[in-house]
């Protein structure tokens, strides 16, 4: 009698766990669009007076469109790595207005194209400043659109009725938990609320021997851009087009500054060499390009006081923190002056 009478529980009770199971699943997701929805942690709610949250993601890809929509800044840097260092403070300063930076770690010519052109739909911009290196210059620029680090083309995208869909995710869900915590002061911000960070190691901690063993070896510390390759003289430079879209779509009235950054002299195109010849040719395209657009183009990539001296570098791309304010300088000295830099640290290609 007990075998007959527990038989037909048996899918009574596989039912009910099936049900608590399922039930389970459901609360559970929807307790994280609530965490995602009320933090917001990719800012799809920022709009002029509705500044975003704390940047909290580590992927600046996913955490700078919402600077933009912000509407706070009006001005900015955009790059990759080489120009992270450049303080919106200092800027600020030297070039008026309110900076952001939105320079990218290793981000394509196509990802920075994309940057720029959501910030040239959301502000009519006092300063727009382009920051390049070799990438720009390179022939398959239109085909190597990413990199291996995720790339959000819906939070570059107007009006994209399924952007609250795609941000509910296991990344949001972990970004909405740092927001949190943040806001309950647990947590500091990963990245300034203008998109500056110092990505390079404190100052402390610098090793010249080491430096000088990236420097040779050509290698970069950490999430950084490859150096360029060896690349023929003749060739496409499509990057460039996109380069001439960018500027000739700013306002009028915008301050538009085009700067190569300047990398170690190990790493840059060295004269009577195939690839010094394309660096040559791409800076000359860039600089009538500028004076085309009515813009200011600075050549920090050249043999210079800072570009010849290892102790200024972290590897073959990254300039110690004390350089950063040194290009500053430079930047402004080239919007007001005519000439090439008396100390060499810059060239002024056009203007």
């Amino acid at each position: 009698m007990n075998v007959q009478t527990e038989l037909p529980s048996r899918p009574r009770a596989w039912w009910r766990f099936a049900a608590h199971c399922l039930l389970a699943i459901v609360g559970f997701g929807l307790a994280a669009i609530g965490i995602v929805a009320a933090t917001d942690p990719y800012g799809l709610r920022a709009a002029p007076g509705r500044p975003p949250g704390p940047l909290m993601d580590s992927n600046q890809r996913f955490l700078y469109p919402q600077i933009v929509r912000g509407g706070a800044y009006d001005s900015a840097v955009i790059g990759t790595s080489t120009a992270r260092l450049l303080d919106p403070v200092d800027l600020d300063r030297a070039l008026g207005g309110r900076f952001a930076n939105l320079a990218m770690n290793a981000a394509t010519p196509f990802e920075q194209r994309a940057m720029a052109r959501l910030f040239l739909a959301h502000a009519r911009p006092r300063t727009l400043l382009l920051a390049l290196d070799s990438t720009w210059c390179e022939a398959d620029a239109d085909m190597r659109l990413f990199t291996p680090r995720p790339f959000p083309a819906w939070l570059y995208e107007e009006g994209a009725w399924f952007g609250p869909l795609r941000q509910v995710n296991w990344q949001s869900l972990v970004t909405g938990g740092g927001v949190l915590l943040h806001r309950l002061g647990r947590l500091p911000e990963r990245i300034r609320a203008d998109g500056y960070a110092v990505f390079t190691p404190p100052e402390s901690h610098y090793d010249a021997t080491r430096a000088a063993q990236h420097i040779r070896g050509g290698t970069a510390i950490g999430e950084a851009d490859p150096p360029p390759s060896d690349r023929s003289v003749s060739g496409p430079m499509p990057a460039l087009t996109w380069l001439d879209e960018l500027l000739g779509q700013a306002p009028a009235e915008t301050t538009k500054l085009v700067a190569f950054m300047p990398v170690h002299v190990r790493v840059q195109g060295a004269a009577g060499t195939a690839r010094g010849e394309r660096e040559a040719q791409c800076k000359a395209r860039v600089a009538e390009i500028g004076r085309a657009r009515g813009a200011t183009v600075v050549d920090f990539r050249i043999p210079s006081p800072v570009t010849t001296r290892d102790e200024n570098y972290w590897d073959a791309l990254h300039y110690r923190l004390p350089i950063a304010p040194r290009i500053v300088a430079g930047l402004s000295a080239a919007r007001t002056k005519a000439s090439d830099d008396p100390d060499g640290l810059y060239r002024l290609l056009a203007r």
